[in-house]
């Protein structure tokens, strides 16, 4: 298996970035009694690791469902080949919309791949048409509704 550069971090570093992901509100004090340091070397670790992009913030988790929106899709779009040069505007009208959770530009067949959460498929359906199937520069969408979804492990800290 191929290894990711370290970034300079030791053991103590991938202690607390494992810690601070389960809970990013646990006070320092208690991250430095789990990871077997003083709380003002913790406080500068962490620091550290912020300072230099490791952690790039501290967020809460929120149930999309909780919120109303039930039903997540995968939207892959492909742009015409003449429309090439308005990916970067088609970009930025999607992050815009309230539905789109991720958007990830990529490199082979499809162009984008649109994460939306929303609150049916009669939402979803809407939200493509609106967004993607009535702008001129899109070829192509497929719409994949997600049945289940688990977040990944971040083993390669390991």
């Amino acid at each position: 298996m191929p290894t990711v550069p370290n970034l300079g971090l030791d053991e103590t570093d991938r202690a607390l970035i494992g810690l601070l992901q389960q809970d990013a509100r646990m006070p320092n004090s208690e991250l430095a009694r789990r990871v077997g340091i003083a709380p003002s070397t913790c406080h500068a670790r962490v620091r550290s690791l912020v300072e230099r992009g490791v952690i790039r913030r501290f967020t809460a988790e929120v149930s999309p469902a909780a919120l109303g929106a039930t039903l997540q899709a995968l939207v892959s779009v492909r742009i015409r080949p003449g429309a090439r040069h308005l990916m970067e505007q088609i970009s930025e009208e999607l992050r815009r919309e309230p539905e789109v959770a991720q958007l990830f530009f990529l490199g082979g067949t499809e162009d984008f791949l649109v994460h939306v959460r929303v609150r049916d498929s009669d939402h979803v359906r809407q939200f493509v048409l609106k967004n993607l199937s009535a702008n001129p520069a899109v070829a192509l969408t497929e719409t994949n509704l997600v049945f289940d979804h688990h977040t990944g492990s971040d083993r390669f800290l390991d």
